[in-house]
């Protein structure tokens, strides 16, 4: 399940006060990004300003997703909370409005011990909705080691991780413990997508295919094909792209270029705030070799 190119979309504002959420900005990135070809998509994620949203904002952007893609691509909805009941609750409703699956984000500042990240992910799993881990350490400050991972994936509901650890040689471990099970290790480093097919990898969750769709699945269907060759041209060609998208927090530079290409972006919620002038400058040079 969930391989290939999944953008993790952003979440659009609207340019008032209250910045609040622009549903029809929402349909037509949508829209462009399965237009380009896109596996799948994942709202409500670290993208999708997650931390910032009320429930009810959640609830809104996961089921104005599954209404727009209209089972043209799978939806996976970002559920994941550091409180295990609010977890519960989010990914019951993403369950209620037939989602796909949710991508749960390990539990940040708690910092559990194995045993409470156990029991977080199988209450979660046991909801009988499949569930994708999200590994990300430098938000959560606790990486899940490969034996967490490769244990978890053993029931049957946990049907992925999505790593963003970095660590090529854990990545490697994961997917070598896990290559019995129905499991998908998929890259959450838009750099390391062709590291991690090459490993037997499932695609990526991807910032820049926010920007460049059609690269990032080109990439992916030339690597499926064989063609390794010209999978690594285009890893080349959109690694400019993917290192000027995180000159600064994600996703700051993401929405300031969509922003820049005409596409539904607005402004961020605070605590995020706009790049200054350099970092901007930066951006736009960087995107005009891509128009």
């Amino acid at each position: 399940m969930f391989e290939g190119v999944y953008p993790a979309l952003i979440t659009p504002f609207k340019e008032n006060q209250q910045r609040d959420l622009d549903l029809d900005g929402l349909k037509s990135n949508i829209d462009f990004l399965i237009s380009h070809g896109v596996h799948g998509i994942v709202p409500c994620g670290s993208t999708g300003e997650s931390a910032t949203l009320t429930f009810e904002e959640h609830e809104e952007v996961i089921g104005k997703a599954i209404e727009v893609s209209d089972g043209r691509v799978p939806v996976l909805a970002g559920t994941g909370s550091n409180n295990t009941a609010e977890a519960v609750r989010f990914t019951k409703a993403a369950k209620d409005l037939n989602a796909d699956g949710a991508l749960v984000l390990s539990p940040y500042y708690n910092k559990p011990n194995r045993s409470g990240l156990v029991k977080h992910y199988t209450r979660l799993a046991d909801l009988d909705l499949p569930i994708v881990i999200y590994n990300v350490p430098g938000r959560t400050g606790q990486n899940l080691p490969p034996d967490l991972i490769i244990e978890l994936a053993k029931h049957p509901n946990i049907v992925g991780v999505k790593e963003a650890s970095g660590d090529i040689v854990q990545i490697s471990e994961i997917i070598e413990g896990t290559r019995d099970e129905d499991f998908n290790v998929i890259s959450g480093d838009d750099a390391m997508t062709l590291p991690v097919l090459a490993l037997g990898g499932g695609g990526v969750i991807s910032v820049s295919a926010n920007v460049a769709p059609d690269m990032m699945v080109k990439m992916y269907e030339m690597f499926k094909k064989g063609n390794l060759k010209e999978a690594q041209n285009l890893h080349y060609l959109i690694s400019p792209l993917i290192r000027a998208l995180f000159i600064d927090t994600n996703p700051i530079p993401v929405k300031t270029a969509l922003d820049i290409r005409g596409l539904a972006s607005g402004p961020l919620r605070l605590p995020l705030d706009e790049m200054g002038e350099d970092k901007t400058n930066r951006l736009k040079e960087v995107l005009r070799n891509y128009d």
